[in-house]
């Protein structure tokens, strides 16, 4: 599997952007999640849930990886039943946790490929989620 591929869920989360990322955990982040996750600090940095066959915040299996694997597509925008359940937006922990970006991620990935969105608009998807103030008419606005 290509590299760029590999960093990207098939839900469309943006696993090179996460706190536990390979290129991008800090030594803090390390020793902050192997306690929270009862492991050596070395084995807390993730690769991406398609290498580690699952999210590494989790320590567990992901039906939607397991979904998309068992029915030989590499992102979910490809199934005929795009969008489902699986990807239904939820505001519990929606201030801490990225996932009602899945559908405008997995939208944005079929329209520009995976490599130019990951390049382009990833990490400004992210920021705008956690940063950006609402404005009607237009999403997420980034101030100053």
């Amino acid at each position: 599997m290509e590299k760029i591929v590999a960093g990207i869920a098939p839900c469309g989360i943006d696993c090179v952007n996460c706190e536990v990322f390979i290129g991008t955990i800090t030594a803090e982040m390390k020793t902050r999640m192997a306690g929270v996750l009862h492991l050596d600090p070395e084995k807390v940095p993730c690769r991406g849930c398609r290498i580690e066959r699952g999210c590494r915040l989790h320590l567990s299996s992901c039906p939607t990886l397991d979904c998309v694997t068992a029915k030989g597509h590499a992102w979910c925008y490809e199934c005929a039943e795009f969008p489902c359940g699986m990807l239904h937006p939820s505001a519990d922990r929606a201030e801490t946790l990225p996932h009602n970006l899945k559908v405008f991620n997995l939208c944005r990935i079929r329209a520009l490929g995976p490599e130019k969105w990951l390049a382009q608009e990833a990490g400004l998807s992210r920021r705008k989620y956690y940063q950006g103030k609402m404005v009607i008419g237009q999403g997420p606005v980034l101030q100053g």
